[in-house]
């Protein structure tokens, strides 16, 4: 009877990790689906509730800012996106962290100067209470 009962116990284990894993993946999931939509929509509130007050926002460029003034870029039209779709993305969530790849493809509309944007983006989110906020993000500019 032990030896049934061992492997079965850790099976269960098993399986219950995973369910637990894959809704935590899920809630991430949807926290970058709220940031992909706040950011085209530059509703400040939206943008400030979806990130932490520590965020550190890092461009492809080399310019890295903090909340507010990735929130300012947006609400101003310095950085205006007009479409951004996700590509390829990947979750792997440990604890309160969560690690999130994935591709930016986005049209853009950056002062008043239509163009698009390639971008392959690390972001990193922190679980703070029942809410996942970016904690931080850093873009790279895709090689062709």
């Amino acid at each position: 009877m032990k030896k049934i009962v061992v492997p079965f116990f850790a099976l269960l284990f098993t399986v219950l990790q995973t369910n637990a894993q894959s809704k935590q993946e899920a809630a991430v999931a949807k926290a970058v689906e709220k940031l992909r939509l706040a950011m085209i929509s530059a509703n400040p509130d939206d943008l400030r509730s979806i990130s932490s007050t520590q965020l550190s926002y890092g461009h492809s460029g080399g310019t890295v800012e903090n909340q507010e003034q990735f929130i300012e870029k947006l609400k101003s039209g310095q950085s205006d996106f007009i479409t951004i779709e996700l590509k390829n993305q990947t979750i792997n969530v440990t604890g309160k962290v969560a690690i999130v790849r994935h591709e930016l493809h986005s049209t853009n509309n950056d002062n008043n100067k239509p163009g698009e944007v390639h971008l392959r983006i690390l972001l990193v989110w922190l679980k703070e209470g029942k809410e996942w906020k970016l904690l931080a993000r850093q873009a790279v500019k895709m090689t062709p």
